[in-house]
């Protein structure tokens, strides 16, 4: 049976979808992160913080080579000039995440309407 939302109430109902959907997809996008970046020590993989607020979600890593191993830019001069994992990780990989996601959103966001 469909849930019936009054009209006055409808904005604060798609507010609650739209936080569930951030959440969702903030979590999910960590969790890949996580999973993807390459470890040596473990330090880089280990300082992902992720911070969840109405409608925005925000991953950082605030190491100063979590860019040059993320993106392949600003490499170290110990690099001689070549981006390297010992995962053979390719730069740029959180916009491949990032554009992996966005059928993700629209499944999650599915799934957020039909539960309620």
């Amino acid at each position: 049976m469909a849930r019936i939302i009054k009209l006055n109430q409808l904005a604060e109902f798609m507010g609650d979808q739209v936080d569930q959907l951030v959440r969702a997809m903030t979590l999910e996008a960590e969790g890949r992160l996580k999973e993807e970046t390459p470890v040596d020590t473990g330090r880089l993989r280990g300082n992902w913080q992720t911070k969840i607020e109405p409608k925005l979600g925000t991953i950082s890593n605030n190491l100063p080579y979590a860019e040059p191993v993320m993106y392949g830019t600003n490499l170290p001069p110990s690099w001689g000039g070549k981006y390297r994992t010992r995962q053979g990780t390719r730069p740029g990989f959180p916009e491949l995440i990032a554009k992996e996601l966005e059928a993700y959103a629209r499944a999650e966001y599915e799934r957020i309407k039909r539960a309620n």
